[in-house]
């Protein structure tokens, strides 16, 4: 049982290790076009596509392989000649509205967009019943 457990934990340390895989990165991951519209086009759009293994960092800032992987993705699309949104749409229809930061309204996405309001007018109402007086407290000490 002691040996399974050893195993476990060693497995759970060395995974972070083994989920980046020796499969080299595609050519255009890290290589700008030769075409300074086309990659000023692509790295826009880059900007505004959320790297699906980190999650915080776009696919243009990610050293993520996927993100490597979708940075060429854009490129190679780019530079057939389709539109940031035409590439844009296609990521979004492969991968889903979360590839993007800024998801479409809809009724799966209300909740992202209501919540930052309803919090923000609770914050309104916890300050200002904190900071409203209260008759007979002027939080100051009495003159006499």
């Amino acid at each position: 049982m002691r040996r399974a457990l050893v195993l476990l934990v060693a497995l759970l340390v060395a995974a972070p290790a083994l989920a980046e895989g020796d499969i080299p990165a595609t050519e255009l991951s890290y290589t700008q076009l030769k075409n300074p519209s086309q990659e000023a086009q692509a790295k826009a759009l880059m900007d505004t596509l959320r790297c699906l293994v980190c999650q915080g960092q776009s696919i243009a800032d990610s050293d993520a392989q996927m993100a490597g992987d979708m940075r060429a993705l854009v490129r190679q699309r780019i530079q057939a000649g389709e539109s940031p949104g035409q590439v844009r749409q296609w990521l979004v229809e492969r991968y889903g509205d979360y590839v993007t930061y800024d998801p479409p309204m809809s009724w799966l996405t209300v909740p992202l967009w209501l919540t930052p309001i309803a919090l923000l007018l609770i914050g309104i109402l916890i300050a200002r019943r904190s900071f409203s007086r209260r008759p007979g407290e002027s939080g100051q000490g009495e003159d006499t």
